[in-house]
């Protein structure tokens, strides 16, 4: 059983439902996320491949499932497994026909500490906007055209 983390002592968690269509993997995705894990920006609580295929059959693969393992290995060693299988029925269902997701529970590791001293302060964060890549690349293309 993995250990259970201390909620005062841990940073965000986010979960993300990465798309691959065509279920193509290049084979970058793990070694990159396995560097943001070794050097302290987040921790992989818990990863599952989900697929479906060309006439709408889906499932789904666990870190833990042989094929994945390989790939991600020592990921995830303390998952907690906190992906169910009706969260992954409901990601299968969003997914157009011939195409897979990575859905990835991470914590914010680099945040920690100051998560920690926010809420020793009585502080708490009232709001946070992810902004969209799009948006971010139409604004930086704006600031060279000005």
């Amino acid at each position: 059983m993995p250990t259970i983390p201390d909620p005062d002592a841990i940073g965000p968690v986010d979960i993300a439902l990465i798309l691959f269509e065509g279920n193509e993997f290049n084979g970058d995705v793990a070694p990159a996320i396995a560097e943001l894990q070794a050097n302290g920006t987040v921790r992989i609580i818990d990863l599952a491949f989900v697929t479906k295929d060309a006439e709408g059959n889906v499932g789904w693969v666990e870190a833990s499932d042989s094929a994945v393992a390989e790939a991600f290995a020592g990921l995830a060693e303390d998952e907690l497994d906190l992906l169910n299988e009706e969260d992954l029925a409901g990601f299968a269902d969003a997914l157009e026909p011939n195409s897979s997701a990575l859905a990835i529970v991470w914590e914010n590791s680099w945040a920690a500490r100051l998560g920690a001293a926010l809420r020793g302060s009585g502080g708490e964060v009232v709001a946070y906007v992810r902004i969209p890549r799009d948006t971010v690349t139409a604004a930086l293309e704006a600031l060279k055209e000005a």
